[in-house]
């Protein structure tokens, strides 16, 4: 446990009788930042822990799942400080090519200009000009939620040193023949003009058409259906499987293509599905993925029939059409030449939009740069084989071995204006010369460099070692590289994370960015649904931070924080969180009005009542489960174990059963004081990475020390009492078990009953006046007349309720509830006797209908014993 030798100061600071989170927050959080408290030094002797943040985007703002993700990390690394750990949480912001852009020239359009009028110079220093002023609103937020970055080390993936290391690996890549320029199919944006990764592309059911179209004539004729009947017109072949019977006659034929007076080749391709529809393909090299690798394996030609803004550029009649009106335009001619064999609306089926702009994705034929990702992806997937990176939860190695192992050549190129841009010139005799850092471009006539940005996954797959000081061989990238562990969603592991393990692999020698990934889920609203805009259920953590509290919030979300699975939140339990955060107020408050304090050495075992020994003895417990629970990143258990541990065991029993010793005063009050501030310091010091907030302000009040974010995590100092923990297990019993029995019968919380304790004997005698206080019991007095006896724990509770009840009234209520769970029970075994009806009813159902009779057989004997025990009338 804690350490109490050290000099101490007398708490001043009189607690308010209501803890108003606004009033603390804002203030203490400023006074942390201040002091320097999250800092880290690169200098010192303690053992390293490193947590990067996972770099929101410039544009953004928090929503629940950062305040989700940064309450995790944020406890791992409050935790790792006070055990003394010289402990870094790196923060900083993505740049976000798209997005940003996107916002700028949504801010030029009002003004009735383009980026095109401004011209690049001038567009780039419009969207710096924006970051200054408008761009990171998150880092305010951040601190409203209490995150203990460094904020003196925050980076941004444009800044100069993170320039720096973009271009150094990709200069360095490139020289390796690992980055290579090569025309490929991409996914398009036709909105924002750009290449996209494939986790900008999100997937949804739209209502389309699939059309049947007869290609050739008569017996050498085939039909092929397609959902893009536009891309017909880029056609180069028609693709059979090599082993279907219907087509062999036509392979190496040619049919022609209608609409265009074209004829194309009939290829055989073992990748079309023979079962799947003719079992016959359209093949459009310059616009499918797919089409392009059996293009690729039959040296067929790729036509592009779009521009960059999916308007058609084939001479002909659909020239200068959108994709849309094309579709119907060809669909319409395809008709009239009785070329349509079939047509199906709605036809529905998955269509990938651009995540920014909601736009249909296109995709299409184009020179792009790529990293060629084999080498590097088995070196990524090798560090998580041979036990270099650890996966939490381990179940989710599988999808990332899925992944890496299979991971396609990465597109890094986009054609945008904001971010990194190429470092390769291009001569007039068509020379490619790559520049690194340090060295100069080439100049002259004719030498310009490519317009193209990098991907912004590229920068931020540098992160764990960019922001240390990479390529510099800086004092932090010797102390805080590689990092302890990466908090994130599972969502990113492919795409953050298994870039973040090849770079960090390639550009470290073989040393791995992390020890430890612990992926955790998604948050979504209290029925499990995803949080969208479109349902109507997203949620500002904001808004529940003002009305709440920090704390509350963080505390929800850690509570539900099982790893790899998604979390549920709801408001009603941010309420009881915030509940739980006033408990923890008000029991401490009424602790220190009645002596709880930290002064002076704990007394000696001996000089401990049973309480006080049980108590210590459940802190110590509770310590070292805690301990175990956080390296299995456990969130949800600890809180849980916590929130009991405080509230039920601290306030609701110790507490409770402290307060007859408390008010008898004497030298036993001093000694339970003292355990009593024993047990809120180390149960304030447990919670405190959780809801850093109430708990500071309690603990620096209680002890009268620095801070908490400063003080030392508490240890299990092996202290077990089974004895005492076995006595208060027995006086649990009896007043729960009493407890019961009144609510059962009817009477009030704080009715008080005449009552004879059989404790003589027991270790219970001690605690006969702490128990009848507990259960509102007074002595027994004239005329006692025992109406009921409780026989619980070797001990014997001896009841009289006459006078404290209608006991007619209350036998004709317990007597019609008697019928009700009866006529209850006679129904539910009617129908489970019914074999027709269990043929038919849905095995739920039938579970349903038992778990009622259950139900009903409980309450049954539920009310006899009520009936049983009251007195005779």
């Amino acid at each position: 446990m804690t350490e109490n030798t050290q000099q101490q100061t007398a708490a001043t600071t009189e607690l308010p009788t209501q803890y108003t989170p606004a009033e603390v927050e804002g203030p203490l959080y400023e006074r942390w930042v201040e002091r320097g408290y999250f800092e880290a030094d690169e200098k010192s002797d303690k053992p390293p822990y490193t947590v990067v943040i996972p770099p929101p985007n410039v544009t953004g703002s928090l929503h629940l799942g950062h305040a989700f993700e940064h309450t995790l990390i944020d406890a791992l690394t409050r935790r790792k400080r006070m055990q003394g750990y010289e402990t870094l949480w790196q923060p900083g912001m993505d740049h976000a090519g798209i997005a940003t852009q996107n916002v700028v020239e949504r801010e030029l359009a009002k003004e009735g200009k383009s980026r095109h009028d401004l011209g690049r110079e001038a567009f780039v220093e419009r969207v710096w000009k924006w970051k200054a002023e408008s761009g990171g609103q998150i880092s305010g937020q951040m601190r409203r939620l209490g995150d203990g970055v460094a904020w003196s080390r925050e980076r941004f993936t444009m800044d100069e040193g993170l320039s720096q290391a973009v271009q150094t690996i990709f200069k360095k890549l490139y020289d390796d023949e690992l980055i290579y320029r090569a025309e490929r199919i991409i996914n398009w944006c036709p909105r924002c003009l750009t290449a996209i990764s494939d986790i900008e592309v999100e997937y949804q059911d739209d209502d389309g058409e699939l059309v049947s179209i007869r290609y050739g004539e008569g017996d050498a004729s085939i039909v092929v259906a397609t959902t893009r009947a536009e891309t017909m017109l880029g056609d180069t072949a028609v693709a059979v499987h090599p082993d279907d019977e219907r087509y062999r006659h036509l392979v190496g034929t040619e049919i022609e293509l209608p609409l265009t007076g074209r004829r194309i080749p009939v290829v055989a391709d073992a990748h079309v599905d023979p079962e799947f529809g003719t079992g016959a393909v359209k093949v459009t090299p310059a616009h499918d993925p797919n089409d392009f690798e059996i293009g690729q394996r039959h040296d067929l030609p790729s036509i592009a029939v779009m521009d960059e803004h999916a308007v058609i550029t084939v001479h002909g009649p659909f020239q200068g059409l959108d994709r849309l009106e094309a579709r119907s335009a060809i669909v319409a001619a395809l008709r009239a030449e009785g070329r349509i064999v079939a047509e199906k609306r709605p036809y529905t089926h998955s269509v990938g939009h651009c995540s920014r702009c909601k736009t249909t994705i296109e995709p299409r034929l184009s020179m792009q740069w790529w990293v060629k990702v084999g080498p590097l992806a088995k070196a990524a997937g090798d560090a998580v084989r041979d036990g270099k990176v650890k996966i939490h939860p381990q179940e989710m190695e599988k999808r990332y071995f899925d992944w890496v192992d299979n991971l396609h050549d990465w597109c890094i190129s986009r054609q945008l204006w904001w971010g990194h841009r190429i470092p390769v010139w291009y001569g007039p005799n068509g020379e490619i010369v790559c520049v690194g850092p340090d060295e100069e471009p080439p100049a002259g006539d004719g030498w310009h460099q490519d317009t193209d940005v990098l991907d912004t996954w590229f920068s931020s797959g540098l992160w764990p070692f960019s922001t240390m000081g990479w390529p510099e061989q800086t004092e932090s990238l010797a102390k805080f590289y590689p990092n302890s562990v990466l908090v994130t969603g599972y969502d990113i592991l492919f795409f953050w994370v298994a870039r973040m393990m090849m770079f960090g692999l390639y550009a470290m020698d073989g040393t791995p960015p992390f020890h430890t990934i612990a992926l955790h889920g998604m948050v979504r609203d209290q029925n499990g649904k995803k949080m969208s805009k479109s349902f109507g259920n997203v949620v500002n953590p904001l808004d529940w931070m003002d009305q709440y509290g920090s704390d509350a919030v963080r505390f929800t979300l850690a509570n539900g924080a099982n790893p790899g699975v998604d979390v549920p939140i709801g408001e009603d339990w941010v309420k009881a969180s915030r509940n739980f955060a006033n408990k923890i107020w008000n029991a401490t408050r009424f602790a220190l009005m009645n002596g709880a304090t930290i002064e002076g050495e704990l007394p000696p075992v001996e000089r401990l009542s049973a309480t006080d020994r049980w108590i210590l003895s459940r802190l110590n417990e509770t310590v070292a489960q805690v301990d175990a629970l956080y390296e299995d990143y456990q969130f949800a258990k600890l809180s849980d174990a916590l929130y009991h541990f405080a509230w039920d065991e601290v306030f609701d029993w110790y507490v409770e059963l402290s307060k007859t010793t408390f008010f008898a005063g004497g030298e036993q009050a001093k000694v339970s004081g003292r355990v009593l501030g024993e047990v809120l310091d180390v149960m304030l010091r447990l919670l405190h990475p959780i809801v850093p907030f109430v708990t500071d302000a309690l603990w620096t009040t209680l002890t009268g020390r620095e801070s908490l974010v400063v003080a030392e995590w508490p240890s299990d100092s092996g202290f077990r009492d089974e004895a005492a923990k076995a006595e208060i297990e027995n006086l649990q019993q009896v007043v729960t078990e009493v407890r019961r029995f009144r609510a059962d019968q009817g009477l009030q919380p704080g009715q008080k009953v005449p009552a004879r304790l059989e404790l003589d004997g027991t270790p219970l005698a001690a605690h006969e006046t702490a128990i009848r206080q507990l259960l509102r019991l007074q002595p027994e007095g004239e005329g006692f007349a025992a109406t009921a006896s409780l026989p619980v724990a070797g001990a014997t509770v001896s009841l009289d309720l006459s006078g404290t009840i209608d006991v007619a009234a209350e036998r004709k209520r317990l007597a019609k509830d008697l019928a009700a769970a009866e006529k209850e029970k006679a129904q539910a075994e009617a129908k489970l006797g019914n074999e027709a009806f269990l043929a038919k009813a849905p095995d739920n159902v039938v579970d349903k209908i038992k778990g009622r009779l259950a139900k009903a057989d409980e309450d049954i004997a539920r009310i006899q014993s009520q009936l049983e025990r009251l007195p005779q009338a």
